[in-house]
């Protein structure tokens, strides 16, 4: 059996002798291996990396997912296909393990790999595969799809990453002193617990979670009857789980669930935890929710030429990188689109999950004023869009394609496909302009802009999420005014949430890139000054040992 020793590499240091297990869907560690879909991977792989700095007493446990997410491509059309395409990972580590998790009260034989804390510098992770010759094809297939469309194969994912997750530790004798689940896709961990210990006491001594979903519908939720069928509660029946949670109704929640099985969650933005605080404070019997926002590591995410000369302030280094780093950027530009941009001309960048309620094509809602600004000869403005909707999702995927339609015949907008840890990277290093312009409460932190602030681009944003908590409007970035009635129709908040973008582009981005180099590279340094400490997860991960894990 594989240990400690050779799992860590490393003693923890003094203040993280407490053990923690973290649980999560997906981790962004690196390029080359895709097994992370979006913002809840990047955030779950900063905290790996910064635990890794810290030499903290954390492990992951994750899922090995055959095919990733999807591969982005293009069809005959340049449109975007998704694509499946089997992953291999000589670099992850077999650690010989084979062990069974009871789905459909049938065994299902679950191996185990680590990826070691000196691969990609980060805290150890156990990812686990039902990949095997010895299950049947649709047991083979559980850990093929990140986010299986497949309500029942959806279901298992959860089991095999929770209760799995939790047996794997027992068998090492790693029985963390906490288990910290990120989102509520472990939640059977809970049940295996319950199994061990019998009582919910217990289990609360042992359990935290996050939360990072500010919109009821965005939290899974199945039968009870399907998921007592699928052995979703371990050993346990649905009377004594509605019983044991004081639960009621047909459908079993599962951000509720957790919220009663922890002794703390925490929301990813001081806002964020206003809302969940109004969304879930009137259920008896849940866990105080507190705030502990996303943050990004530096050392992963931050250009090294650029921070240096943005801690130095010299002003002359900080325009030469970022030019070379715009002219980086602007290669898969032309590579992907056949448009040549220019280092000299201001460049916007919208990029991140694609999601109805983020409005990628915000920007272009008045059509005649977009393209105006598109053709002022006098202020040129470049526009790149990337992000990666779920491919089932065709309202999202029809979006992404509209845009890349509207984009075509605009020499200076394109629209990139393969948004993945790389191609996010080169575009945070050579924006100017990192717009985000989610619906307002919807976006619970939405942490890209962080790591595009530690790389000299200045953050264009609506208020929401981890904003706030960061914004000094022309002084680190720019703000776009919200709508005044949030309550209103749709379609008017976001004509007058167009209107205020284009203003504030308009008024004071343009002119300031153009006409006030001085205030502009002000603005970079202060949002770089900014945005670390408090925003690198070196932060974060500190701030859950203090907050989360010893309280």
């Amino acid at each position: 059996m594989i240990t400690r020793k050779e799992i860590f590499g490393y003693e923890p240091a003094p203040g993280y002798t407490l053990s923690a297990a973290y649980f999560s869907m997906e981790f962004a560690i690196d390029q080359s291996l895709k097994i992370y879909s979006g913002g809840l991977g990047f955030l779950a792989g900063s905290h790996l990396r910064s635990a890794y700095e810290l030499k903290q007493n954390l492990l992951g446990i994750g899922i090995l997912w055959k095919y990733g997410y999807y591969d982005q491509e293009r069809d005959r059309a340049a449109l975007m296909k998704p694509e499946y395409v089997a992953k291999e990972y000589s670099f992850l580590h077999d650690t010989g393990i084979v062990f069974s998790v009871p789905v459909h009260d049938s065994p299902v034989q679950v191996k185990v790999y680590l990826l070691k804390p000196e691969t990609f510098q980060s805290a150890p992770l156990f990812l686990l595969s039902t990949d095997l010759p010895e299950n049947d094809v649709l047991s083979q297939s559980i850990t093929h799809h990140l986010y299986d469309s497949n309500e029942a194969a959806r279901i298992a994912q959860s089991m095999i990453l929770g209760i799995g997750g939790a047996m794997l530790l027992d068998l090492l004798d790693l029985a963390p002193d906490i288990y910290h689940m990120n989102e509520g896709h472990a939640v059977p961990l809970n049940f295996y617990l319950y199994a061990k210990h019998k009582s919910l006491d217990e289990i609360r001594k042992r359990v935290v979670f996050t939360t990072h979903t500010p919109e009821m519908a965005g939290n899974e939720e199945h039968l009870f009857s399907l998921l007592k069928k699928m052995s979703f509660f371990y050993h346990l029946q649905e009377h004594e789980v509605k019983y044991i949670l004081g639960l009621e109704g047909d459908y079993f929640n599962y951000t509720l669930a957790s919220l009663k099985f922890a002794r703390k969650a925490n929301a990813v933005s001081k806002l964020h935890g206003e809302v969940a605080r109004e969304m879930w404070g009137s259920n008896a019997g849940i866990c105080e929710i507190t705030a502990i926002t996303n943050a990004q590591n530096k050392a992963y995410w931050a250009d090294g030429e650029i921070s240096a000369a943005i801690a130095a302030g010299e002003d002359t280094a900080i325009i030469a990188r970022k030019k070379e780093m715009k002219i980086e950027l602007f290669k898969t530009v032309a590579d992907q689109c056949g448009k040549l941009f220019a280092e000299n001309v201001l460049t916007i960048v919208w990029a991140r999950r694609f999601a109805g309620y983020k409005r990628a094509d915000l920007m272009m809602r008045d059509w005649d004023r977009f393209l105006k600004m598109m053709t002022d000869q006098e202020f040129p403005v470049q526009v790149i869009w990337a992000g990666k909707p779920y491919p089932e999702d065709q309202g999202s995927v029809d979006l992404f394609n509209q845009i890349i339609e509207r984009a075509k015949p605009v020499a200076n907008c394109a629209v990139l496909t393969g948004y993945e840890l790389e191609l996010s990277a080169l575009l945070k290093k050579g924006a100017d302009v990192w717009l985000n312009n989610p619906r307002m409460y919807r976006e619970a932190s939405g942490t890209s802009g962080m790591s595009a602030a530690m790389n000299g681009a200045v953050n264009l944003s609506l208020s929401d999420g981890w904003v706030p908590e960061f914004a000094s409007d022309k002084e680190n970035c720019f703000l776009i005014p919200m709508a005044e009635d949030q309550h209103g129709p749709v379609e008017e908040i976001d004509k007058e949430e167009n209107a205020n973008l284009m203003d504030v582009l308009a008024s004071s981005v343009i002119p300031a890139y153009y006409n006030n180099q001085e205030q502009w590279l002000n603005m970079v340094k202060q949002a770089a000054a900014d945005v670390v400490p408090a925003f690198e997860s070196a932060r974060l991960a500190r701030e859950y040992y203090e907050v989360m894990y010893k309280s």
